[in-house]
């Protein structure tokens, strides 16, 4: 006869004369019923099954019970709801709410064909991992590592699915472009000591256009800021021309990214290009004037006190040509702070003031990005051996941050929230106290009658809700 086992009874300090205990006991009850969001923020862009066609799967139909979908829905959903370790689903193999995310039909996992697994739904961590440390070259033919990720057709979703959230084609798009630090603290494969950052690190490469991702590529940080841009820039123009031909584009970036090799591609693919320039001896001097009226100005006003300035440049060496520099002649209390940007955008179309202040400038919002999707999606978590499996990791982390701002986008809209970084968005909209039941016909969710943004709950999924189903092509 099986033992039955109470669970452990928590106690708590007392309230007045009445004892406060507790058991983990409450039955289906899950902590992230607002998830339901982003099942309906998937059923609109078609995530998860276009994600699931990035990868082989060479295992037997016969004899599995996981599909590459539901595999890298667990992850991403997993991700976006706060739980960036693998070991977490060791325990979320038995939600409910999550299997229910991912799209099980058997939510409580009774349909198991092990008496083990009876009970949970979804997979556990050892699964996750094999998922996570299979290698193209061997997936054929491995015991158990036997789906393979596609790269090529990773990169090219997540330019899809910032084309497919246009309804027409704009004029003119801008993709920013930066490297990061991830910090490292194993030895995993590329690791490397970075002499800015101090630390061992990968050095991975971003590229947005606004709040879209486009590129997130890991990279050993033994090399330059700007390697392998042309390459990312290339293959992406490329895509966005086959919809977009006549859009303009114009790529942006600070001072480690003003090489020769990424201006001459721009001007070869009519690209246009705004880059931040180090200063030297030369462009102090050629902005002279301006730094001395700035100064001059200063010392009448003891405010801070700008002036701009064209410059025609040319590097001794590395240009190829002569090009259009801004110079901004900037005299603060602390002292002169001159700074330069170079592109090939016309004086008609940017006057330096402009150009600098207005379109330059706002390069800096990227960093926002890129620290909501390391801190907020856990796209520094590069803990893998190889850098093939941490790639992958940061492709997962990259594909739950589109889907949060897919989330910011199609529901948030007109909200209060609809700024909100992917932290608060989980904070007060995903993280709500959900009491399942499941019946033959529907599954019931109580959500908790003292969550305080009941209202723009219903006004999001109502949101959600007025965009069309997404339908595969064809």
């Amino acid at each position: 006869m099986a033992t039955e086992c109470n669970p452990v009874q928590l106690e708590f300090h007392a309230l007045g004369r009445r004892e406060v205990v507790g058991c983990f006991d409450g039955g289906r009850i899950t902590s992230d019923g607002g998830g339901l969001l982003l099942r309906e923020v998937d059923a609109r862009i078609g995530l998860m099954s276009r994600l699931a066609g990035c990868f082989v799967d060479y295992r037997n139909p016969q004899s599995i019970e996981h599909s590459v979908q539901s595999l890298v829905a667990q992850r991403i959903y997993g991700l976006a709801l706060g739980y960036e370790d693998l070991n977490d689903h060791d325990v979320l193999r038995a939600d409910s709410l999550l299997a229910l995310l991912v799209g099980k039909s058997d939510v409580t996992g009774q349909r198991r064909l092990r008496d083990r697994d009876k009970g949970c739904p979804l997979a556990g961590s050892s699964t996750l991992n094999r998922l996570e440390l299979s290698e193209a070259d061997d997936a054929a033919h491995s015991r158990y590592k036997r789906i393979a990720a596609d790269p090529e057709a990773l990169d090219r979703l997540l330019v899809d699915l910032f084309v497919d959230s246009y309804a027409r084609a704009p004029r003119e798009i801008w993709l920013d472009l930066d490297a990061t630090d991830d910090p490292l603290h194993g030895h995993q494969e590329g690791r490397f000591l970075h002499g800015y950052y101090r630390c061992y690190c990968y050095l991975p490469l971003y590229i947005f256009c606004g709040e879209h991702l486009l590129c997130a590529r890991l990279r050993p940080a033994n090399q330059d800021a700007s390697a392998g841009s042309v390459e990312e820039l290339s293959r992406i123009v490329a895509q966005i021309r086959e919809r977009w031909p006549k859009t303009r584009i114009v790529i942006r970036g600070d001072s480690g990214f003003c090489r020769e090799a990424i201006m001459r591609w721009c001007e070869d693919n009519r690209v246009g290009y705004v880059l931040g320039l180090a200063r030297n001896a030369r462009l102090v001097r050629m902005l002279g004037a301006g730094l001395h009226e700035a100064h001059s100005e200063h010392l009448a006003t003891g405010a801070p006190a700008r002036r701009f300035q064209e410059l025609c440049y040319r590097t001794r060496k590395s240009w190829s040509r002569s090009r259009r520099v801004v110079g901004k002649a900037e005299h603060l209390p602390k002292g002169a702070n001159p700074r330069f940007v170079v592109t090939n955008l016309p004086c008609r179309r940017a006057a330096a003031k402009r150009l600098y202040e207005q379109l330059y400038c706002a390069r800096g919002e990227m960093e926002n990005r890129i620290k909501e999707q390391q801190l907020g999606l856990f796209a520094d978590r590069t803990s893998a051996a190889t850098l093939r499996a941490n790639q992958l990791r940061l492709y997962f982390a990259s594909f739950a941050y589109v889907l949060m701002h897919a989330l910011r986008r199609l529901g948030l809209a007109g909200t209060e929230l609809a700024r909100a970084q992917a932290t608060t968005i989980r904070l007060k909209l995903l993280k709500i106290g959900t009491r399942l039941r499941v019946t033959v016909r529907k599954v019931w969710l109580s959500f908790s009658e003292t969550y305080p943004h009941a209202n723009a709950f219903a006004r999001i999924l109502a949101n959600l809700r007025a965009h069309p189903l997404w339908a595969a092509p064809g």
